[in-house]
């Protein structure tokens, strides 16, 4: 199974996050997943794509031209995908993926988050979606979803295409739905 994972490229101030995703991607590569990214190696992009690696998974990063050098290219993965912009990577990283995860980040994340759920919403793809909730991270985010749910912008129906992971077992549970 490919899993997507979207997250920062920053580490962030919350130690537990970046430990999350070490265990996250340890797990990856146990359980025979491949991790689908967006290929930089700095932050908690850079931590799963590692802990993938250091123990014997495969990582397929997909990055932008003109992120390459910015991002930091991770070099040291599977294999490293250059496309033309950020449009081609999402669109790629959503052909080669069986699953999606948002990991915390910013506004990329969200952004990568709120389009991948959008496609499912409209059918453009039926893959699960999972927000990885650490450390309460998305807890205002999954506030304003169900708002807009209970305002009766967003159909219940349609709700449920994204589902909220609290723990590592929890998140793959709701990937291998696929």
């Amino acid at each position: 199974m490919n899993i997507c994972v979207y997250c920062g490229s920053s580490p962030g101030k919350n130690n537990v996050i970046i430990d999350q995703a070490k265990a996250f991607g340890r797990s990856l590569a146990e359980k025979n997943h491949n991790l689908i990214y967006g290929g930089s190696s700095l932050g908690i992009m850079g931590a799963i794509a590692d802990a993938v690696m250091v123990n014997g998974g495969e990582v397929i990063g997909v990055i932008p031209e003109n992120l390459f050098s910015k991002e930091v290219a991770h070099r040291g993965i599977t294999r490293l995908i250059t496309v033309k912009d950020m449009h081609q990577r999402k669109s790629h990283m959503a052909e080669l993926a069986d699953a999606f995860v948002a990991y915390p980040g910013g506004f990329g994340t969200m952004e990568e988050l709120f389009e991948i759920i959008t496609w499912n919403q409209i059918g453009i793809l039926n893959k699960p979606v999972t927000i990885m909730n650490i450390d309460g991270y998305y807890d205002p985010l999954i506030e304003m979803i169900d708002h807009a749910v209970e305002t009766g912008f967003i159909k219940p129906a349609n709700r449920k295409i994204v589902q909220v992971a609290e723990t590592i077992n929890q998140c793959f549970e709701f990937c291998e739905q696929a």
